[in-house]
């Protein structure tokens, strides 16, 4: 079953359900899913391989999959634009998995219930231990490590920062993935706001 930081709504969750098997089958993971209405509802949907990174043409091809099964399930009433997309450098974190593959990373992280008198963590991500995820933050001047409760999370995502921008250009250099067009792409898709 899904948590809810890959799919949050009840809708979503649905459609994770329909989705996800599609996307595994052709070896790829759910990282996120939301279904955003507008003028148009998009059916935004951010995938990768399970060892990271996911190229443009293996968006056009789950986009092609989950449109013939959506035809097929028909659970969106409205018309609606599908959009996959990779993650991001600023990326979503959205399973237990994703805080200790980027542990030393600078995170936002918003819970659910007041912690300590506070909803918002900014840090650097120290790993997982058991369903915590820990995190080293700031308080008056000294790093103290908070443990968060995974179930407790409602959104996090990494920071955009010099070093994981380099750190992404390194890793993508070396599996021979890094096509400077396709990287000015994504960086423009996934913009980085500062909330």
């Amino acid at each position: 079953m899904t948590n809810d930081l890959i799919a949050k709504a009840a809708m979503d969750r649905r459609l994770a359900e329909i989705i996800t098997p599609v996307i595994e089958d052709m070896g790829f993971e759910l990282v996120r899913l939301r279904l955003m209405s507008g003028k148009t509802d998009t059916l935004q949907i951010m995938a990768e391989r399970p060892e990271g990174g996911i190229e443009v043409d293996d968006c056009a091809r789950i986009s092609t999959a989950v449109s013939a099964v959506l035809d097929v399930e028909d659970p969106i009433m409205d018309q609606y634009m599908l959009e996959v997309s990779s993650p991001g450098i600023d990326r979503p974190l959205t399973r237990l998995k994703d805080f200790e593959t980027f542990e030393g990373y600078e995170a936002k992280i918003e819970t659910t219930e007041l912690i300590d008198g506070r909803r918002r963590f900014k840090g650097v991500l120290a790993g997982v231990e058991g369903d915590e995820v820990l995190i080293n933050i700031d308080q008056n001047g000294e790093e103290v490590t908070v443990g968060l409760n995974f179930d407790w999370l409602s959104d996090a995502k990494l920071v955009l920062t010099d070093d994981l921008i380099k750190e992404m250009l390194k890793a993508r250099k070396a599996d021979g993935t890094l096509n400077e067009d396709a990287f000015d792409e994504i960086e423009t898709e996934s913009g980085s706001q500062e909330d």
